[in-house]
């Protein structure tokens, strides 16, 4: 091998240069074990050591915050943490665009366009345009449109495509403004090694990954918020009592009329002219005092007085026991299951018109001190005429946590304004003085003090029961500034630290263990050449994890998957040069000259087999995310390395050897000729194998039809909890209890140990409002927590997970210890399991149509390519049919989801490798041997890559099979489809790609020209 010097040069630089991007792992690592022994077990003291050397130097220069950076990340799977992805609300910008127009025939476009959304993979923009032409033929957006916001983009004249286009730069710098202030917000929380981007090709679509987060409730809030502030004058509700109680009796007459407050159905006109003319009565009268016997009825729940009171049933008065209002500007007090239906009654247009039409209410954020599950609702008093607030967040400078010593050291936060909005907010307080003044974010009240004077300078505080980290999180919101629109979160995972250490103990030893297979099957097979792949195995591993870290990429499980699959590669391209090798052997050449050229006939097939599952790994990450891109990345990567390492560092072991004249071995005694002899007539069985692979076609398509799959939250949407018990449950008594809160049967599986439950429901997936995550979670403490020996177990012990000390639970402080209680989540939108199911589907065609394109080019002959592409559809279909037949019968998941898809792309690049060495011979023999039949070259060529095909595949499965059995239940579907696909794979490239390919080469008249023209150039050379 020429340049010898130069390839051992190139391989330690990048041995030293991995080494350097490892080292901050074990740098890292060292000071975490420093912090974890002077903290003694204790997490909060931990925190606040590691947080103290964030700014030191600590190797090489490098500060330990800085080694956090360069250290090789690690995904949610294995680190426990957050994936969220937001989608801005395009239409909340289009609507702010428009000036907040009320024309019926916007509103009712900007509604249909939403309704659209649902199962259509247009953009927003493009749905509202189609929307507005549905509903207005001739209407122009100009007329919406021309506006101050617009001014000089827009103008009467302007026709509906330029103000589409329009709106969808607006809408795209609104985007792109999001992203600046997520980011600036993630940035600011403190999270070490956060990932944030925007999607490609998913228009308002931001992925946010946030690993080690323990408080996905904090980080959904701090995600969504639109950071939209505002200082609101308050009234009195003693101001508006009579408002109140004429309000109450306004929904008592319309709830005795059969008034639906849920859809806002009109009453009977009869009805409603009743309604009216009470109006005027109720408003008059002296109904601003609830009576003695009223108040005490009214605080028992009486049914009389519930009728008589309905909005008070749901609201409890600000009155004291004799019914006299106390003043203020809270009306009222809601339990937090109740504010919906309050808000109902309130929105109600019949019930609007006996309010003051200045006044709106906004619940508090954080609950009432005496009562932690009751809110109170503020009554808000608007003094502009355009219904904004007199003063916004947009003054704001800066914004601080402090700490409130007249309280006690409460946490607080500090804000500075403007010129501007000190002026303002002088003028503000000036005239309130004696009254109390909302500060609202996001239409909810954060405090509402009394102004004792008035408040020069701009300086002012926002107080309210706060804790440090919300003090923190709200001045962290208001310092990176407001979001154009509000971002909804459409797809989440969660993954509790437990059972991201519990997923790094299986994916490592199912490593090692493969590690082991891979190196005792190849030494044993190979004998001395078969240590040097061993070595190269190891130096593919190493280079492998130095370019991950090198790179900042993400070490997910299936990431590990697919390094262990690396390996599997890694010792086919060995096995493809050592059988060659062993051939020049067998010929009676001599080892160097073996070497040489068992080399120089390896590079083709090896080339061509890496490419394909190369560009399998590229079609992988261009439409997979989380963690199917981990294992995209490692996927492409490994391939990369396996090339430098099959091809250059065996080579550099065996020269060694060979200049120093050691003997060198390619075989045992037991399989020197192991499967060389073979004489095996395979294109003679392709009826026997056309009726097998047709039988199980059928069948599959048949069981695809008639029972479907079982499809993954992430293709249906929905929500999937993983709970694990400290003692075996039944999933029908899961089931049972959760099954009325839910509405509807969810689906309950056993997932791994039959203490661990898998739970899967679509309830109000589709509602996008505040409090339903926690709602849902809530349901599924207060229901399952009975399943449990253990008692006394709080929420926040069942969320976070806890441990058993001498029969009492504990909220556990050691991911490293098994813990019992919730231990993932995941939520995907309707919308957003559209888009991934058109993109697994348009994966997988683009997947064969590259295959077929690739070997079409290589090949010079379409007839290898249709083979080549009929037997990846051939075990496509067949890994399909088997997952849909015993979707119900295996005692693992076995769900169609990204991470299936991710295994059939697999399965198609390892199945195309398998076919491409098969025709690689196959066009070797023809060159060759010109005298023989294309029938006689072809099965020559697949017999002598048997010993081949068999070695690959036999490694692959059980390299496989160790993952399946010690990589834990969260990836053993994926692997399972692995290991089908590679029995199927290898089946097909022998009994049906070749087998096609040679029936349209063997009928094709250019094919049999190509081979005589092939035949005279061989005797001209001769």
């Amino acid at each position: 091998m020429s340049n010898k010097g130069l390839i051992r040069v190139l391989a330690i630089a990048l041995a030293l240069a991995c080494l350097f991007h490892l080292s901050f792992s074990v740098v890292t690592s060292r000071q975490k074990s420093k912090a974890a022994e002077y903290a003694a077990g204790n997490p909060e003291k931990e925190a606040k050591y590691l947080d103290s050397i964030g700014n030191q130097k600590v190797y090489f220069g490098y500060t330990y915050k800085e080694c956090l950076e360069n250290e090789l990340n690690f995904g949610l799977d294995l680190k426990g943490g957050m994936n969220v992805i937001l989608e801005v609300s395009v239409a909340d910008v289009i609507n702010a665009l428009s000036g907040h127009s009320q024309d019926p025939t916007f509103l009712q476009a900007l509604e249909l366009a939403k309704k659209s959304q649902e199962d259509s993979q247009d953009d927003f923009i493009t749905l509202f345009g189609k929307a507005f032409e549905k509903v207005a033929p001739q209407g122009q957006l100009a007329s919406i449109f021309n506006n101050y916001n617009l001014k000089g983009k827009v103008s009467f004249n302007s026709t509906n495509a330029e103000v589409l286009k329009v709106l969808r730069d607006e809408s795209e710098a609104a985007i792109a403004n999001s992203f600046n202030v997520l980011r600036t917000r993630i940035d600011r929380f403190g999270v070490t090694q956060p990932n944030i981007q925007q999607l490609s090709g998913q228009t308002g679509r931001i992925l946010v990954e946030l690993p080690g987060v323990k408080d996905p409730e904090r980080v959904k809030n701090l995600l969504k918020g639109t950071a939209n502030l505002e200082f609101w004058e308050t009234y009195n509700n003693n101001e508006i009592a009579s408002n109140i109680m004429a309000a109450n009796q306004r929904i008592k007459t319309l709830l005795e009329a059969g008034y639906d407050f849920d859809n806002n159905t009109m009453a009977t006109a009869d009805t409603t002219s009743a309604v009216a003319d009470t109006t005027k009565s109720l408003l008059g009268g002296d109904d601003n005092l609830i009576s003695d016997t009223d108040s005490t009825a009214l605080a028992q729940n009486n049914d009389q007085y519930i009728k008589q009171y309905p909005l008070f049933a749901v609201l409890h008065p600000m009155v004291d026991q004799s019914g006299q209002w106390y003043g203020g500007a809270a009306v009222g007090y809601a339990n937090h299951k109740d504010t919906a239906t309050v808000n109902k009654y309130l929105a109600a247009q019949q019930v609007k018109d006996v309010l003051p039409r200045d006044l709106k209410f906004f619940w508090c954020v954080k609950p009432m001190e005496q009562d932690e599950s009751s809110y109170e609702l503020v009554a808000i008093k608007v003094t502009n005429r355009d219904g904004t607030a007199p003063l916004n967040g947009d003054v704001i400078t800066d914004a601080r946590e402090e700490f409130d010593e007249r309280k006690g050291g409460a946490a607080m936060v500090s804000m500075t304004m403007n010129g501007e909005g000190a002026r303002t907010w002088g003028r503000i307080t000036k005239d309130n003085i004696g009254r109390q003044v909302a500060i609202v974010l996001d239409n909810y009240v954060y405090s509402f003090p009394t102004v004792q004077s008035e408040i020069t300078g701009g300086n002012s505080q926002i107080t309210g029961n706060f804790t440090v980290a919300e003090a923190k999180d709200l001045a962290n919101i208001l310092k990176s500034g407001k979001l154009p629109a509000p971002a909804k979160v459409i797809e989440e995972e969660i993954v509790g630290p437990s059972l991201g250490q519990a997923t790094i103990n299986q994916g490592l030893w199912s490593f090692v263990g493969a590690f082991v297979i891979v190196i005792l099957y190849m030494i044993l097979f190979y004998s001395t050449a078969g240590v040097g792949a061993a070595i190269a195995l190891v130096c593919n591993v190493f280079f492998l994890m130095g370019v991950l870290s090198s790179l900042g990429a993400v070490l997910t499980l299936p990431g590990i998957a697919g390094i262990v699959l690396t390996m599997g590669m890694a010792v086919d391209a060995n096995v493809i040069i050592f059988e060659r090798i062993r051939e020049e052997l067998h010929n009676g050449k001599g080892m160097t000259l073996a070497i040489q050229e068992g080399y120089n006939n390896s590079y083709s097939a090896i080339l061509d087999g890496n490419t394909t599952t190369l560009l399998t790994g590229i079609i992988l990450y261009i439409f997979g995310h989380g963690p199917i891109q981990g294992f995209a990345t490692t996927l492409v990567i490994g391939i990369i390395t396996t090339l430098v390492t099959a091809i250059f560092i065996t080579r550099l072991f065996l020269e060694f050897l060979l200049e120093r004249g050691k003997n060198i071995k390619f075989w045992q005694n037991w399989n020197e000729y192991f499967l060389k002899n073979t004489k095996l007539n395979f294109i003679d069985m392709k009826k026997t194998a056309y009726v097998i692979s047709g039988a199980l076609i059928v069948i599959s398509i048949a069981s695809m039809a008639i029972k479907g799959f079982d499809q993954g939250v992430d293709f249906v949407g929905g929500r999937t909890y993983v709970v694990k018990f400290d003692d075996k449950v039944s999933t029908g008594d899961v089931r049972a209890l959760l099954s009325e809160s839910f509405g509807s049967e969810p689906q309950v599986k056993t997932f791994g140990a039959e203490n661990q439950v898998k739970i899967i429901t679509k309830y109000r997936i589709n509602d996008e409002g505040d409090g339903v995550d926690s709602e849902v979670q809530t349901i599924l403490y207060d229901k399952l927590k009975s399943l449990y020996k253990t008692q006394n177990i709080s929420r926040e012990m069942f969320l976070q997970g806890f441990v058993v000390n001498n029969g009492t639970p504990v909220l556990s402080t050691d991911d490293s210890v098994e813990n019992y209680g919730f231990q993932s989540s995941s939520k995907v939108g309707p919308t957003i399991a559209d888009d991934i199911k058109q993109s697994a589907t348009i994966a997988i065609f683009i997947s064969l149509i590259v295959m077929f394109l690739y070997i079409l080019i290589r090949f010079k002959n379409w007839q290898y390519g249709l083979g080549a592409t009929m037997a990846l559809v051939h075990d496509t279909i067949i890994v399909l049919g088997v997952f849909s037949l015993f979707s119900s019968l295996m005692p693992f998941s076995m769900e169609i989801d990204q991470s299936f898809i991710a295994a059939i792309l697999t399965i198609v690049g390892y199945s195309i490798n398998d076919t491409v060495v098969v025709f690689d011979r196959v066009r070797e023999f023809i060159g060759l041997r010109p005298s023989n039949s294309l029938k006689q070259n072809m099965n020559e060529a697949i017999n002598s890559t048997l010993s081949r095909t068999v070695n690959t595949s036999l490694t692959t499965f059980f390299v496989l099979l160790v993952i399946f059995i010690f990589g834990g239940e969260v990836i053993r579907g994926f692997v399972f489809a692995l290991m089908l696909g590679t029995i199927v794979g290898t089946y097909s490239s022998v009994f049906v790609a070749s087998p096609i390919a040679y029936d349209f080469l063997k009928n094709n008249k250019e094919a049999a020209a190509e081979e005589d023209r092939s035949k005279k150039d061989e005797y001209t050379k001769k």
